[in-house]
């Protein structure tokens, strides 16, 4: 049970999905910067953009009086070329302004995209994940729920203090509380016993407990144990 429990709680998705969520995170927080990249740069060409339309507006305006002869004065007319020619040099570089906004906001987009495809694919792959950890962890459950049940009938007929026993060894034991004594040896510290244990134990009535005197752990007695009379 205790083995169940330990798989539960470290299965291989866990520690996958939990560097998935932190590198998930990080790639949302730069998902979000480029969206506000490409936000400040949809804002800029749009200003850009109605600057060119403006200055355009003006300089066809501004045309259109000179070509229809509507201004006759010389010193107009002059000073007319004059704003025509610096209309000119400002709308090509208003346009030059825009442009560069635009292959911007170019770069911007296919950075926000290329994100967005990252952040799918780590999406993509924590679902599998998580979808495959819950189906383990049911399999686990459903044997933990069989192992208690093969639990209940045997503690029961085990006494209230040998089970008190037991579950406080099995605490500072690393969950090992019995072991089996076979071949002379107990299975829990791997200890040997020597022969004046051995009689120690052999002369003990079956129904006393005996523990290890290594590890302390308490010792189960079977045929394969060793003893003189085994």
């Amino acid at each position: 049970m205790d083995q169940l429990r330990h798989r539960r709680a470290h299965l291989p998705e866990t520690a996958e999905i939990d560097a998935l969520r932190v590198s998930r995170d990080a790639i949302l927080d730069k998902v979000r910067d480029a969206q506000i990249v490409v936000d400040d740069l949809s804002v800029e060409q749009a200003k850009a953009e109605a600057d060119v339309e403006q200055a355009r507006a003006r300089r066809a305006r501004d045309r259109d009086r000179m070509d229809r002869g509507l201004i006759t004065n010389p010193k107009d007319l002059q000073r007319m070329t004059y704003e025509l020619e610096s209309l000119e040099r400002r709308v090509s570089s208003l346009e030059d302004s825009e442009l560069d906004i635009m292959e911007q906001a170019e770069r911007a987009e296919a950075s926000l995209g290329r994100l967005r495809e990252e952040l799918a694919g780590h999406e993509e792959r924590l679902a599998e994940l998580e979808a495959s950890r819950e189906r383990k962890s049911a399999e686990i459950d459903a044997e933990l729920h069989a192992a208690i049940g093969q639990r209940a009938p045997v503690a029961a007929d085990i006494p209230e203090d040998l089970l008190s026993l037991y579950d406080k060894l099995r605490q500072t034991k690393d969950g090992v509380g019995a072991a089996l004594l076979r071949a002379r040896q107990c299975s829990g510290c791997r200890l040997t016993l020597d022969h004046a244990e051995l009689a120690v134990i052999n002369n003990t009535p079956t129904d006393q407990v005996v523990r290890c005197e290594e590890c302390n752990r308490i010792l189960v007695r079977t045929a394969e144990s060793g003893l003189p009379s085994s």
